[in-house]
């Protein structure tokens, strides 16, 4: 099957990836380090904003804008994973054939979920998303409690209140971009 993505060069694009068979290996404070190394090491080389993350046990979500002549998310997520994939920890010793002929560890599915942002109401409703996100899944009471994602920085900004998220945003309900 031919996967057709929508690439805008400077485009703000709203993704979600998830680990192999949802493995929790997220949860290993290694490979929450890792995982910000490896994304710091892509922006080094081939920079993009980050406007918000999550980052949760077996999967995460985040909010990139481009720079205005770069369309090539798929690379960046390709070499996020791949150097991500290289030094990780937790993940199944199990690797299946299909897996093995293509050289991959199973850590990641292998493709990722991307929405391109379509205006200003859909960033704030995917940025509520990402950060309600831990209350979703029953991994906090409230977005400010946990640890690994923007939320507090958004605060600092002025985009959110820290008492936000208490209860689910009206603007995300009926949403399941996973």
């Amino acid at each position: 099957m031919q996967y057709r993505r929508t690439k805008r060069p400077g485009g703000c694009y709203f993704f979600t990836l998830v680990t192999h068979q949802r493995q929790k290996i997220l949860t290993y404070p290694e490979n929450i380090q890792r995982l910000r190394a490896a994304i710091k090491r892509e922006q080094a080389k081939n920079p993009f904003t980050i406007d918000a993350i999550v980052i949760l046990p077996d999967h995460l979500h985040c909010l990139w804008t481009l720079p205005p002549k770069d369309a090539d998310y798929s690379g960046k997520w390709s070499r996020i994973k791949r150097y991500f994939s290289i030094g990780c920890v937790g993940a199944d010793k199990y690797t299946p054939d299909s897996r093995l002929k293509k050289r991959e560890k199973a850590v990641w599915q292998r493709r990722f979920w991307e929405h391109a942002i379509r205006d200003e109401d859909d960033w704030r409703r995917h940025m509520d998303y990402i950060h309600y996100n831990p209350v979703k899944h029953g991994y906090a009471n409230a977005p400010k409690q946990w640890l690994h994602g923007s939320f507090k920085r958004c605060v600092e900004k002025g985009w959110y209140t820290e008492d936000w998220g208490n209860l689910e945003p009206e603007s995300i309900k009926n949403m399941n971009p996973e």
